[in-house]
This record gives C-alpha cells, sequence and structure tokens, in this order.
C-alpha cells in the first residue's frame, strides 16, 4: 500500500543482530561492576575484620574497668588517608560512646558476644560505610558487662576502583564490538547482494519483457525465488501467447465474412433499381460497415491491453506521415489537416500502436467537425517527457462531456460510424508508454487531447 512504509530487511537484520549485542555489552558490563564491587566489598570485609580485632585486642579488662591501649601511631594509620578515612569507636555498654573519632551506627542484628564480627553497611554524614561490629564481655563472671568495638571504612575509594576496573575492560569490548558491528553490517551487505541484483533488474525490465531472469552467482535461497518468478513469467508468455492467437483467429473468423457481407451488399445495391430496396441495403452496409469498425476497434483494444514494444523512432516524423496518409481523407471532407510542432523528437515506443492512437484521433476530429474546419497535429517536450497533440476547432464538447470521453463505448453523437472506443484504445496507448491522455474544451470552440509519453 502506497501510504506505509515498508519495513527494510537490511535494517531489520542490523537490528536484530546489532540491539542484542549492544544488550549483551550493557549487561556484561554491569556484571562486570557488580563483580568488581562484590570482590572490593571483600577485601574491604577483610581488611575491616583484622582491623576491629586489633582495635578490640588493645581493650583490656582491668578489673571491673578497662585499659584502652591505643597508641597514637596507630591512630594516625586509621585516619592517614583523609578521602578514605577509617572511623572507629569503642561503646560499652553497646551504644554509649568511649573512644573513637565518630559515632557510627548499630547493626541492624546484635553480633554474638565473643564469636566472629558481624559485617554491615551504614550511612555517616551520608556517605556509604561498610563496618564491622565485634562484641565482647569483660569483668566478673558473676556481673558480666559488654563491650563493642566499631571499625568502619568508606566505599569511595573501593566505587572508584570498581569504575576504573570496567572502564578499563569494557573499552577494549566496545572497540571490539565497534568492529564486530562493522562486520556484522558487511557481511549483511554483502549477503543482500543478490537481492539487490534482482531488484535492480526487475525494475530496468519493461513491463513487457518477458524473458526469464538470469543470475548465476547467488545463494541457493535467491535461486529459489528466481526460479519462482521465471516460472510465472513463464506462465505469462503462454497466457499471453495464447491470447495473441485467439485475436488472430478471431480477426479472421470476424472480417472475412464482414469483408464478404459488405462487398455483396454493394454489388446489390449497383444491380438494384427499386430504391425502397435501395434504402435497405444501404441500411445495411451502413450496419456492416459499423460492425467492421467496431471489431477492427475491438481487436486494436485488445492488442493495446496485452503488447507494446518499446523500439527507438521519431515521434515528429511518425505524426508527419500519419497527417500525410490522411490528408486525402480530410481534403474530401473538407478539413485542413496540418502538423506543427518539433522537427525531430526521438522516444521509446511502439510505432504500430502510437500510429493507431493518432489514427483513431484524426478520425474522430475528421467525423465530428464540419467542412472547412481545421485540425492540427503537434509534437512537443515538456521535460523529459513527450506530448503528442491532436486539436480541432469543431464544436467541442461540455463539461459534463468532458468528464466521459475516455469510458468505453460512451459516444457523445448518435452520429452513424462511431462505437465509444477511439479514446479509450487512445488512453490505453498512452499508459502503456508511461503516460496519460487528456483532453480539454479550447476557446471559443474546439477540443484538444494530449497525449504525455516518457
Amino acid at each position: 500500500m502506497t501510504g506505509l512504509s515498508r519495513p527494510s530487511l537490511r535494517r531489520q537484520l542490523l537490528l536484530w543482530l546489532l540491539l542484542p549485542q549492544l544488550a549483551l555489552w550493557a549487561g556484561g558490563g554491569l556484571l562486570t561492576y557488580r563483580i568488581a564491587m562484590s570482590y572490593a566489598e571483600k577485601g574491604i570485609d577483610q581488611s575491616l575484620t583484622q582491623s576491629v580485632r586489633a582495635l578490640a585486642r588493645q581493650v583490656k579488662p582491668v578489673g571491673s574497668g578497662l585499659l584502652i591501649d591505643f597508641p597514637k601511631a596507630a591512630q594516625d594509620v586509621l585516619e592517614q588517608d583523609p578521602a578514605d578515612r577509617v572511623s572507629y569507636m569503642v561503646s560499652s555498654p553497646p551504644g554509649q560512646f568511649l573512644l573513637g573519632n565518630q559515632r557510627l551506627p548499630p547493626p541492624e542484628q546484635p553480633p554474638e558476644v565473643g564469636g566472629a564480627p558481624v559485617l554491615y553497611r551504614g550511612l555517616l554524614d551520608g556517605r556509604p560505610l561498610r563496618i564491622a561490629a565485634l562484641d565482647l564481655s569483660y569483668g566478673e563472671s558473676s556481673a558480666p558487662r559488654m563491650l563493642r568495638v566499631q571499625v568502619g571504612k568508606g566505599l569511595s575509594v573501593q566505587q572508584a576502583i570498581a569504575r576504573e576496573l570496567v572502564a578499563d575492560l569494557l573499552a577494549p569490548l566496545l572497540l571490539l564490538g565497534l568492529v564486530l558491528s562493522l562486520l556484522v553490517y558487511g557481511g549483511i551487505r554483502r549477503g543482500l547482494t543478490p537481492l539487490t541484483r534482482l531488484t535492480a533488474q526487475l525494475e530496468n525490465r519493461s513491463v513487457n519483457a518477458l524473458s526469464p531472469i538470469g543470475m548465476t552467482q547467488a545463494p541457493s535461497e535467491v535461486h529459489a525465488l528466481v526460479q519462482a518468478i521465471n516460472g510465472l513469467l513463464g506462465e505469462v508468455v503462454r497466457n499471453v501467447d495464447q491470447e495473441k492467437r485467439f485475436i488472430n483467429d478471431a480477426a479472421h473468423q470476424l472480417r472475412t465474412p464482414l469483408a464478404g457481407l459488405i462487398s455483396q451488399v454493394e454489388l446489390a445495391q449497383r444491380e438494384t433499381t427499386d430504391p425502397v430496396l435501395g434504402a435497405r441495403l444501404a441500411k445495411v452496409l451502413s450496419g456492416a460497415d459499423r460492425s467492421a469498425h467496431l471489431v477492427h476497434q475491438l481487436l486494436t483494444l485488445a492488442r493495446t491491453e496485452t503488447t507494446a514494444r518499446r523500439e527507438p523512432l521519431d515521434l515528429a516524423d511518425l505524426a508527419r506521415e500519419v497527417a500525410r496518409e490522411w490528408t486525402p481523407k480530410a481534403m474530401a471532407a473538407g478539413v485542413d489537416l496540418g502538423y506543427e510542432g518539433d522537427e525531430h523528437r526521438p522516444i521509446q515506443g511502439d510505432a504500430v500502436q502510437l500510429r493507431e492512437a493518432l489514427a483513431n484521433l484524426i478520425d474522430n476530429a475528421l467525423r465530428y467537425t464540419p467542412r472547412g474546419s481545421s485540425v492540427t497535429l503537434r509534437v512537443n517536450a515538456v521535460g523529459e517527457s513527450s506530448r503528442l497533440i491532436v486539436e480541432d476547432n469543431g464544436p467541442g464538447l461540455s463539461d459534463d462531456e468532458l468528464d466521459h470521453v475516455f469510458q468505453r463505448f460512451w459516444r457523445a453523437s448518435e452520429q452513424p460510424g462511431g462505437c465509444g472506443l477511439g479514446l479509450a484504445i487512445v488512453r490505453e496507448i498512452s499508459r502503456r508508454h508511461g503516460g496519460d491522455a487528456t483532453v480539454k474544451a479550447l476557446q471559443p470552440h474546439g477540443l484538444q487531447v494530449v497525449l504525455s509519453l516518457s
């Protein structure tokens, strides 16, 4: 359908091949980041576990109190990096600050007393931390007291390292992805080349070119398509040949008896002296002539709908030749028939069909214009198209009649001799030559028929 955009096979292949690759690349980057963060977190957890145990060893129970042996050098080691400062806190009972540089958030689940440290995440001044908490008991066994040691470390440095690691891993992958995308695009383009060649062959073929399509170097799928098209073309050729044989047989079977009938009626007219019988024979002859003309027009219309050979010819020469052939009839009808226009106009067309179109137009003009009128043939060009024009200064047609002139078997006059197929044949021939036929009324009176040919 003309209003809908048609999907491109190349675009669909690129989408189906490159979009999953992009999704996998993004998923791989996210997975790599998570793995890098996991390993970084494991390193932090191991460091925090060692640090919280080391800090717990510096807190020694003395009687019912505590001795905190935390040298300044050890404190400087924990706090030496302002960007990745280690926070620590000793509280007893848990939550009541005794020692440290920050108040760290408590764990959701308290650690087991004397057991392994609990590792969890928390926030300190809006910064994410990884915290290790260790609960210990001290004092007399009859009245034990609880001690909590917490050490926290920020995640910003580890996150930065993880991002750098991901970037270092994904940059080569991105480069490889771009190279792979170019290879995929080139492979798709190369793979679709036979289809492109087939499309070019079909687009450049004439409408009536029914010879088989030849493709030697192409994948098996394209060969199957070409074989299917060639099979269809073979069926069309057989149907066209059968139709041609039918048209030729019909022409022979219809024209011969009509020609014999006309000859016999004309002989009878010469031999009879009865005026009544002569009038009846005149009506028979008129009907036979009209039947012969109708058969000729029907056969011409059938031929124009089945074949149209495009060969080099000079449209101006053809128009002048047809005008010379019709000059005797024009003089007998008292009509001035002439040619105006280009001296030469080479085109690709069917000389037989174009001659038939001109004959129909001139015949109509001579038939329906009164004596003393003029009929003019013109050939000119508009852009890359050629125009064949026949105009007269006869009575012309009304606007309502102009809407029906190309309809088959429609007649604007009851004058004997016509059958209503002439202009239908003219339009069909024009369309067979890649154009169309138009008609318009001239002022103050007259008619102009234009055949555009591409």
